[in-house]
């Protein structure tokens, strides 16, 4: 079976398409022909070797795919050949608390991922697609979805009327607008694009903020909140953008760090911050679980997320440049069989 594998640190150039022979199952594993892969800012990282974890050697890249089930070990009881299925970002984490243990494992990174024809993991890895999504859109909810969630409603606790800050119109944000609009929630967001901020309206946006013609956007968050601050800021820039976030944030606010775009190393406001009482709460994806709760979510709300541009499995690396670009709203997907 065709895969592509990267070394850390060999950029997007060292990204390869390769030959592997397909392996025979263990009892509990479980065989996929996967059909679409989508693309993380957390896969350029990789390729630029600046990612916090990953293996010795080349690594089959990217954590999010979706495909059908084509083959189940002998002592597999949760699927069945023909069910539609995405893998969970860590294999090990069904739910509960995150541990180093169950974390350890990142798919596309310390351990092969999803960018192949065919994939092999435990039947706990698996999680069935919403009936009403394509292989495309389901690929894309594993790691920017599920982060989103976690986000949103595990740490962030939100409910409905609650109010979030969204920075950039990239995967995990988009994402995160959509669900807020579907749940109820308040939604602003930032962008440098006028084009994209409209778009982000269309979808739900109760405010957007252009942040090179508004540089002080902390100050026009609490204009637009009466000077409260939102509840939860989704935070993914890092440098240069966390101070803003944590004043752009109520007391006793939450501010969710999903990503460092940007990088990290810029100052913290740490008298905002404590005299604020607001909290900072390092956003590591999520378990399996919280995969299978929006998996569910999406249904009831018929919720479909949005696809910025699908590639050929052959322009694996065209898909890569495109999102380094960063001209992309949504997510960028890879399509491996059609």
């Amino acid at each position: 079976m065709q895969a592509y594998q990267i070394q850390s640190g060999q950029k997007i150039a060292g990204l390869e398409r390769v030959q592997r022979q397909s392996v025979p199952l263990a009892a509990h594993e479980v065989r996929v022909r996967v059909h679409a892969v989508s693309l993380n800012y957390r896969d350029l990282m990789i390729a630029n070797g600046s990612y916090l974890s990953t293996g010795d050697g080349p690594v089959i890249p990217a954590s999010d795919g979706a495909g059908e089930v084509i083959e189940v070990g002998a002592g597999v009881t949760r699927l069945r050949v023909g069910d539609r299925v995405a893998a969970s970002f860590f294999p090990d984490w069904i739910n509960d608390a995150p541990t180093p243990q169950v974390t350890s494992r990142a798919l596309g990174a310390v351990t092969n991922g999803m960018l192949a024809e065919e994939v092999v993991l435990h039947e706990q890895a698996w999680v069935t697609i919403p009936a009403h999504m394509d292989y495309v859109e389901a690929s894309t909810l594993p790691c920017a979805g599920v982060t989103a969630w976690n986000s949103l409603f595990v740490e962030g606790g939100l409910r409905a009327g609650d109010s979030v800050l969204l920075l950039g119109t990239g995967g995990v944000s988009v994402w995160a607008l959509q669900i807020a609009k579907a749940a109820g929630l308040r939604a602003i967001i930032t962008s440098s694009s006028d084009e994209k901020l409209e778009r982000a309206r269309a979808l739900g946006a109760s405010a957007a903020i252009n942040y090179n013609s508004t540089p002080e956007w902390q100050d026009e968050v609490l204009r637009l909140t009466a000077g409260r601050g939102v509840d939860l800021v989704l935070e993914v820039g890092g440098q240069g953008t966390l101070s803003r976030s944590i004043r752009s944030a109520r007391m006793g606010g939450t501010i969710a760090v999903i990503g460092g775009v940007s990088g990290f190393g810029g100052e913290l406001d740490a008298f905002a911050l404590i005299g604020g009482a607001k909290r900072l709460s390092g956003i590591f994806v999520g378990s399996r679980s919280m995969l299978e709760d929006l998996s569910r979510f999406t249904e009831l709300t018929a919720l479909r997320p949005v696809v910025d541009r699908v590639f050929p499995f052959a322009q694996a690396r065209e898909a890569y440049a495109h999102l380094e670009r960063a001209g992309h709203f949504g997510k960028v997907v890879i399509e491996v069989a059609s």
